[in-house]
């Protein structure tokens, strides 16, 4: 069985983390790279690193910086932000990504899924999908949730995993940094789509919450950016509590 992922989600604007609520509000968090330190120390499964400004630039992803957080990063990495070309994707993985989000390209041009899956494999793709709830139905948003782009959230997850992608990022904007819970129907509704590990995203603020998207909604991994960087709760924490809750997680070994 697989394991239950705990990974932090890291929001990169420009010289800096920030978090904001529902996509908006955004505030300073701190430097990237002592970021990324602490966790390796914390017991992270992954890190999930998201260029939040790249969308509103045709400039090639930081890959400088990216090599720089790469190489304090020791737990597999994954990297959006801007990607629009598959060399991009390439340099990306040789300066430190394992992995690749893609959002707002995807939209525009579905069969770089395809691309990115059949040059490098479904393991590098994750699939970032954001959305909305509206008028009945779970809506996607493009460009860091500014867009509407009129598809239904469930339509597009099974197309995106058709279409090669390996894991989906499930977000739902509504919750985004309240930490008042995730929205369970939805990645619960995902997660029934597809046969991908589907993690869930937007709104954790207790341990509880992430039990409950695992037990209740079917999400393979869990992750979390407010509540890891304004309380004291920490990825160890949830493992341990995911696992009094029956889940598989990979917990450190007793010397």
């Amino acid at each position: 069985m697989l394991k239950v992922r705990v990974i932090p989600t890291l929001l990169w604007k420009q010289f800096g983390l920030i978090k904001g609520v529902a996509f908006d509000s955004w505030r300073r968090v701190g430097p990237v790279l002592p970021a990324v330190k602490v966790y390796n120390q914390r017991e992270v499964d992954e890190l999930v690193l998201l260029d939040i400004v790249a969308h509103l630039s045709s400039d090639d992803p930081d890959f400088e910086s990216i090599a720089e957080f790469g190489q304090d990063c020791f737990v597999p990495l994954t990297v959006g932000g801007g990607v629009t070309h598959i060399d991009q994707v390439q340099r990306l993985l040789r300066v430190g990504a394992d992995k690749v989000a893609v959002n707002t390209e995807a939209y525009a041009r579905p069969s770089f899924i395809n691309e990115i899956a059949n040059r490098h494999g479904a393991q590098c793709v994750v699939a970032s999908v954001d959305v909305r709830f509206q008028e009945g139905a779970w809506r996607c948003f493009s460009h860091a949730g500014q867009q509407a782009t009129g598809l239904d959230a469930v339509a597009w997850v099974r197309e995106l995993e058709d279409r090669g992608a390996g894991e989906i990022l499930i977000t739902s904007i509504e919750r985004d940094g309240t930490m008042q819970g995730y929205d369970l129907p939805l990645i619960e509704a995902v997660a029934q789509a597809v046969k991908v590990p589907v993690i869930a995203s937007g709104g954790a603020g207790h341990y509880q919450h992430m039990v409950e998207a695992v037990t209740q909604a079917g999400a393979s991994a869990v992750a979390a950016a407010s509540m890891f960087h304004f309380t004291e709760q920490t990825p160890a924490g949830a493992k341990q509590a995911l696992a009094a809750a029956g889940a598989p997680v990979r917990l450190p070994l007793v010397a």
